[in-house]
């Protein structure tokens, strides 16, 4: 499929020990709908005082809720930005990055300069800088191309991945990032 990057499956992993971070499109629909359905039970009360309406029953509100909670939480899951899949596998070889839809690269430890988890807003960010790009491996195909690369706040170009979808989420990878880089 065009446009998608090569699942993990597909890519052997550099070490035996390699913990395997991905996007997880049902999660993300079980949160987002979870949040809107709690957001509309608790604003419904508030709106029915302004407009001066006496409510709807307490089922069917939360009836409502459900359904527009699903409803919404299922157009973002079929939108174009939720199908662009993201994962991260982490072992002794290196870190391997496919993000957004890019093909997966791979760095050794050694040809990482700095790797860094950080929120921007709602979201979770990763920002991988390489020694020198010339270090970074492409681990097959050339389709789609390298992860999104963006300047660091030192001038570095850093490979950046949205974290938000991840499962195990980006606590789990920052713990598993510190065994890494400091043992």
């Amino acid at each position: 499929m065009e446009g998608m990057s090569i699942a993990p499956e597909q890519v052997q992993a550099p070490a035996r020990d390699a913990v395997l971070f991905r996007s997880s499109p049902l999660r993300t629909f079980a949160a987002v709908s979870a949040i809107l359905a709690v957001s509309y039970v608790a604003v419904s009360p508030i709106m029915a005082l302004v407009v001066g309406g006496t409510g709807n029953r307490w089922w069917s509100t939360a009836l409502q809720a459900l359904v527009i909670g699903a409803v919404v939480a299922g157009g973002y899951a079929f939108s174009a930005r939720a199908a662009l899949s993201t994962w991260v596998r982490v072992s002794a070889g290196g870190l391997e990055l496919a993000a957004q839809g890019s093909d997966p690269i791979l760095l050794a430890w050694p040809d990482i300069k700095t790797v860094v988890v950080r929120r921007i807003g709602l979201r979770t960010v990763l920002d991988v800088t390489p020694v020198d790009l010339d270090r970074v491996h492409p681990v097959q195909g050339e389709d789609s191309g390298w992860p999104t690369m963006a300047r660091t706040e030192t001038g570095a170009v850093a490979f950046t991945a949205d974290l938000s979808e991840l499962w195990p989420g980006p606590r789990a990878l920052r713990r598993e990032l510190v065994l890494r880089t400091h043992p």
